[in-house]
């Protein structure tokens, strides 16, 4: 990305946003410029015993654990200037604005742009049994990890999710949006707002539950991306999506 108003290209920087964002009221570069925050934020634990790849499935919802990391999130954004708030319309994501936007009396919209990825594997469990993702009938869902094969295009997810961001950057222009989404989706975003290439390994996503990863606008340009773990200390033992724990699959 090229430079905008001396700041530098999109940084991989993991400090808190807060240094970008401090004054009250709208805020705006000396020629006017908008500067506007976008909090986009992985939903917490969900509850999960079967340690099924649930997808877009309907009727999955926070575990208690998953409750506590929402509000987790939520207490590290309550005294943010947050004047727009909206969620994948998937349970877990719903249940994790809530708490985000009552503590700034705020309705949670909904976009389906923040949706989680389609995959060929919804349904099914990673381990062992009929289920498991190494039997023969799934390899052809591997013949081309880029695209990928199994699943939404990485291209696809980053056009929407850019479509969602400049739609929440237009709404909360001069302050913060929260945006409330999947692992891959967001992940997906960072690396696209980054200038990195989509295709990467799963167990290499910087997106840990109740994760939030900031974009910082100067008008419609990003010119940062950082990242904060408010729920860091509920991580362990934690389930993501596959079953297997955070600690592994952040790797």
């Amino acid at each position: 990305m090229s430079q905008h108003a001396g700041e530098a290209d999109v940084a991989r920087a993991s400090d808190s946003p807060r240094a970008d964002a401090d004054a009250p009221g709208p805020r705006t570069l000396h020629d006017g410029t908008p500067v506007t925050l976008v909090h986009v934020v992985r939903h917490g634990e969900v509850h999960n015993p079967e340690r099924i790849l649930y997808g877009r499935l309907p009727g999955y919802s926070l575990s208690e654990l998953g409750g506590r990391m929402a509000q987790a999130a939520a207490d590290a954004l309550a005294d943010r200037d947050v004047v727009h708030v909206v969620s994948s319309p998937l349970d877990r994501a719903r249940e994790t604005a809530a708490p985000i936007a009552a503590a700034h009396g705020l309705p949670v919209g909904t976009d389906e742009r923040l949706t989680e990825s389609t995959n060929r594997f919804e349904g099914l469990t990673p381990g062992r049994g009929a289920g498991a993702f190494w039997r023969p009938e799934h390899w052809p869902s591997y013949v081309n990890p880029l695209t990928p094969s199994w699943g939404e295009p990485y291209s696809q997810i980053a056009s929407r999710m850019h479509a969602a961001l400049a739609s929440a950057r237009k709404a909360a222009s001069g302050h913060e949006a929260v945006l409330v989404s999947h692992q891959l989706p967001i992940w997906t975003l960072r690396r696209s707002l980054e200038g990195r290439r989509l295709w990467h390994h799963p167990r290499r996503r910087r997106c840990t539950l109740a994760s939030v990863t900031s974009v910082l606008f100067h008008g419609s340009h990003p010119v940062r991306v950082t990242y904060t773990e408010p729920a860091a200390h509920l991580l362990a033992g934690a389930l993501d999506v596959t079953g297997v724990s955070t600690e592994r699959i952040e790797g």
